[in-house]
């Protein structure tokens, strides 16, 4: 039987495998990290990997203690290659077939890491990817999950307008396209099945990328969007007009 039994009704019951690239990760982003990860599950694993002996990794080492994180030594053998990512998918590897996880996090921003995140994702295991907005689109796509280190650090900034939302072209057809795929005959959609459907067509999305820090205060703050509560659900849908809703009042009432 491929995979592990999934946790998926508590997810701090997730057992995860977090593999860090130290090469192509800032070490200053580590707390903030560790605890959006603790979002998904429990960091059962925590190993990163690089040349210690390089000072390049020197403020690395300062922080691996607090944190309890397992460093793996690789020597860099040759000018060019990168004998870590060759170490970080081998050992990768060998943890996928204990079948002990439910999810890998990879952190890196290096697109090498492409095809382990499609061979863990066979073995129907969730991957969660971090990394810098520079990140590759593929190793991004390649992930269940995405997640960029900038957003866990921010900068304060001024939350944008319903109108500048509205003017997103992008973001109205994600949330379009969630709506109409997991709405009900009235076309009202529960919240979390529009965030599970926006996350499979973008990987990426974060509602903090549009300055909240949920998505139901991002929906809530949507022009093109109706939103209300319902038996402790947020439910949404999208605008109707007035043309259109008058019409289905009309029909409602020749039904009767």
């Amino acid at each position: 039987m491929y995979g592990v039994m999934s946790n998926a009704t508590n997810p701090n019951n997730k057992h995860l495998c977090v593999l860090i690239d130290a090469d192509n990760t800032p070490s200053s982003i580590i707390a903030p990290l560790l605890k959006e990860i603790a979002k998904y599950g429990t960091a059962n694993v925590r190993r990163i990997y690089g040349d210690w002996t390089s000072n390049q990794l020197g403020k690395w080492k300062d922080t691996l203690l607090d944190h309890s994180i397992q460093p793996k030594q690789q020597f860099s053998y040759t000018t060019g290659k990168n004998a870590t990512d060759i170490a970080m998918i081998i050992d990768a590897m060998d943890l996928m077939y204990t079948n002990r996880f439910d999810g890998f996090c990879l952190v890196s921003s290096d697109s090498d890491f492409t095809p382990l995140a499609a061979r863990i994702r066979e073995q129907a295991i969730t991957v969660y990817g971090f990394g810098q907005k520079k990140t590759p689109k593929a190793f991004v796509e390649a992930c269940d999950k995405f997640v960029y280190l900038e957003l866990l650090d921010p900068q304060p900034q001024i939350a944008p307008t319903k109108s500048s939302l509205s003017s997103d072209k992008q973001l109205l057809s994600y949330l379009r396209t969630a709506i109409e795929a997991t709405s009900d005959d009235s076309g009202w959609a529960h919240l979390g099945g529009i965030g599970s459907n926006i996350s499979k067509q973008a990987p990426d999305f974060d509602s903090r990328s549009y300055g909240y820090t949920k998505l139901s205060d991002l929906v809530k703050n949507h022009s093109a969007l109706e939103v209300k509560s319902s038996d402790k659900n947020i439910l949404v849908r999208l605008k109707q007009s007035k043309k259109k809703t008058a019409k289905k009042a009309v029909k409602k009432a020749a039904n009767k």
